[in-house]
């Protein structure tokens, strides 16, 4: 079993960022190099709406903050687009001297609070600058899955993409408002660009109280897959502890059929501060021979974004 020490938080919101109004949410990173890493999240402008942020941080010690860039990574997607009322980063994967940013973009919307699919920019110098590749999703809702898609977990493995990727299941009044409820399915690609969706559940809801399973993050060590991910209540999961996000994990032989081992996460609530209420989003990555969690906190990220370091 793994268990995780926590290092503190990272980031919460001040003045480097005089476009953000709330909010740092799900961390993603990618390693520059033995000394860098990008990490790129989610803030909130004054319209509520998400744009992506990054910062430079130290590899050996990630609360030391390098660089914040202080303009957003991107720009909203043109009006009508998928992504012109947020943004919000998921995965990134290196390929072929390119690196792949995959993303979540919003919409607005009317009978529902809003929309999500998936697209991705690109960056061909390095990391210094990203494009969109496409005004459009890579991949959206379905005949098959007919409501949204969101975070994603991509690899390469012997030449395949592989995706382990957020999936609503449907729409339900609750105490006054739309919930939606979302697992983790699994997809594969040959280009990472054109999915094959077969239907294939990677993490099911555990049981009818269950209501929401987001953002894996799959290690592999030596034959064995890991995942991590964080899951809510179906119900009260803003305003209820008990009910609210906790990360949770799993593992697999082949990365398609997972046992779900939550209390073997290995992380828990703090007893006050920033995560006392809430762990979401988390994002493994392995670093230099150190192996590292980067979470949000409380208030789906309006904490912020700290980290925990693993020990076996």
């Amino acid at each position: 079993m793994i268990s995780w020490h926590k290092r503190g938080i990272i980031y919460g919101l001040d003045e480097r960022l005089p476009w953000a109004r709330s909010h740092a949410q799900i961390p993603t990173v990618d390693m520059l190099d033995d000394k860098r890493l990008d990490v790129f999240f989610s803030s909130r402008d004054d319209a509520n709406r998400s744009l992506i942020a990054r910062m430079k941080v130290d590899a050996a010690n990630p609360a030391n903050i390098l660089d914040i860039q202080a303009e957003p990574l991107l720009q909203l997607g043109l009006p009508g687009t998928f992504d012109d009322c947020g943004m919000m980063p998921s995965s990134i994967v290196n390929w072929q001297g390119l690196k792949y940013l995959y993303y979540i973009g919003w919409n607005v919307r009317n009978t529902v609070p809003y929309h999500n699919s998936v697209g991705l920019a690109v960056s061909d110098d390095g990391g210094c600058t990203y494009r969109r590749l496409f005004d459009g999703p890579v991949m959206d809702r379905s005949a098959e899955e007919p409501y949204f898609c969101a975070t994603t977990c991509v690899r390469i493995e012997n030449g395949v993409w592989r995706n382990w990727y957020l999936s609503c299941t449907g729409w339900e009044m609750i105490g006054g408002r739309m919930e939606p409820f979302y697992h983790l399915k699994y997809a594969e690609s040959d280009d990472g660009i054109h999915w094959r969706r077969e239907g294939r559940v990677a993490i099911d809801y555990a049981d009818a109280a269950e209501g929401g399973i987001a953002r894996a993050s799959v290690c592999k060590d030596g034959a064995l897959y890991r995942m991590w991910y964080s899951y809510r209540g179906h119900t009260d999961y803003r305003d209820t502890c008990a009910n609210s996000y906790r990360i949770g994990y799993a593992e697999s032989g082949d990365g398609l059929v997972w046992t779900r081992l939550d209390d073997q996460a290995g992380i828990e609530l703090s007893n006050q501060g920033w995560d006392s209420f809430m762990l979401a989003y988390p994002e493994v990555v392995d670093v230099g021979g150190r192996r590292y969690m980067f979470y949000n906190g409380n208030g789906f990220g309006q904490t912020g974004f700290g980290y925990a370091e693993a020990s076996a």
